[in-house]
This record gives structure tokens, sequence and C-alpha cells, in this order.
């Protein structure tokens, strides 16, 4: 049996189970499916597209919408340091969302150099890149928010280093069945550090009396309109080749940012 087809039924399951597909429909509407060359979906679950956003744009409404959530779950501040650990698409797109903050420190870790240098062309500020940079930028005051989104639980333990005296730390990675050994010892304990689950399936109880979803819609689609988010898509592929595309993930995801399925004939690699 091919590599292909070892791979593709398990990561079929995990994508149905696990993450949503930003489906684009012609006349302009989206919908939250997993892979499927067709659906059946109630017409209020479908959102329409806002007139004019480009649809480069547009097709990154879901990775938007959970950025947008982790804004608000982590609250920046007016010049407070802040650290983004893991720059994913999620990743990078909350960066360029703190990057309109008035931060006095916005660092970022990543050790993949594509991933770094799509940050810095998205942000509306300089980052700080480097571990060595990012420990002199923090200093002795260390970060007031970090946002863990790398997907490896291990990075927890980059979180806690980083962060300061009763700091807050937001966990937006999903690690599945991921297990890492993670040290909650003298400094996690000492500084009185806030761990913070960020999930975008809802809103936190402290702003639901102010924001609900579809305010939430709107924040994300005029995100999209500000930010050009074209340049994360690095690979068009066609539905019928999506094998290709989970292979393309597993043995070189250095050369990868956002890969889109494209159930249109001609889709290209």
């Amino acid at each position: 049996m091919s590599f292909s087809k070892t791979l593709l039924p398990e990561f079929d399951e995990e994508m149905k189970n696990t993450r949503r597909l930003l489906e684009c429909v012609p006349d302009g509407t989206f919908a939250y499916q997993p892979h499927a060359s067709m659906f059946v979906a109630p017409v209020a679950d479908l959102l329409p597209v806002p007139e004019g956003l480009d649809p480069g744009r547009a097709v990154l409404f879901a990775q938007m919408e959970t950025a947008t959530n982790l804004i608000l779950d982590g609250a920046p501040l007016y010049g407070e340091n802040v650290l983004v650990i893991g720059l994913g698409v999620v990743g990078l797109l909350t960066t360029a969302l703190l990057s309109r903050f008035p931060l006095a420190v916005l660092a970022v870790s990543e050790p993949q150099a594509r991933r770094a240098q799509a940050a810095r062309a998205l942000a509306a500020r300089p980052l700080v890149t480097g571990a060595g940079e990012i420990r002199r930028a923090l200093g002795t005051r260390g970060a007031d928010l970090v946002y863990e989104l790398s997907g490896n639980p291990a990075a927890l333990d980059e979180a806690v280093a980083a962060a300061g005296h009763e700091a807050r730390l937001v966990v937006g990675s999903w690690y599945g069945g991921k297990r890492a050994s993670v040290d909650l010892g003298g400094r996690f304990h000492r500084r009185r550090l806030r761990i913070v689950s960020s999930q975008v399936s809802h809103i936190g109880a402290a702003l639901s009396a102010r924001w609900d979803r579809p305010r939430r819609f709107d924040a994300a689609w005029s995100a999209l309109a500000d930010i050009d988010t074209r340049p994360l898509v690095s690979h068009r592929i066609s539905f019928e080749k999506a094998a290709s595309a989970y292979e393309l993930l597993d043995r070189s995801p250095e050369k990868t940012l956002q890969i889109l399925l494209d159930y249109k004939e001609g889709g290209t690699t």
C-alpha cells in the first residue's frame, strides 16, 4: 500500500473531528465544513463575504476568526511586552493583529525561517526574532503576555521561561494526543503565572455580555480587509490530488505555509 493511501484516511478523520474547512462557493458565501466535494448546510450557516473583499483574502476567514479570538482572550495592553511562540498561519495572523497594537515589544519565536520572514512581511511594526534578541528585548521584566501557538506542548516550558511576574500565557495550540513533561516548579509557581486556554468555539465569559459570534465575525472580516493575507497561500492543489498535499505537509513542512484544496478543475501545485 502506498504512503498516501495509508496516510489520507487518518488525516481525513482528524480533519473532520478537529478542524473546519472554509469552503468558498460561487455566489460569494462561506461555510464551515470538512473536506468534501459537496455538502448540504442550513442557509443560516452560510456566511456572506463582504462586498469588495478579495476571495484570496477571504479564504483565510476561519484562521482570522481564531486569531481574533486569541486577541480577545489575551487582551494585550498599551506598552506591554508580548511574545508569540509558533508561526503557523494562525500564529502569523495573530502576530499581524498584535502588530497593530501600541506594544513596547512584539517578539516571535519560530525555527522555520520562511515563517519568520512571512511574519515580518505581514506585521505593521518591527518584530524581535532570535532567542538572544528576544531575551535582550524582554529584559528582566520578561513578557507580560505569551501566546503558545506552536502545537508542541513542550513549548510551554519556553513560554514559562519568558513570562514575567503575574504574566498571562494564552494556549491556542491543539495538542491532541501529544504529551510532554512541563516544568511547573519554582519559576511558574513563584511568578504566579496564569495559563488561559483559548478555543474559538466559545467567547470568554468576561466578554460575552458585549461580544457574540456575529460581532467576532465582523471583526475578522474587517481584519482581512486591512491585512493582505494572500502571500500566506503557498500551494493550491486540486482536490483530486489531496493526498499529495498531506504528503507535502508530512515530508516538507518547511516548504509550506497555507495549502488550499481547489475544488475546481485545474488546481495547481
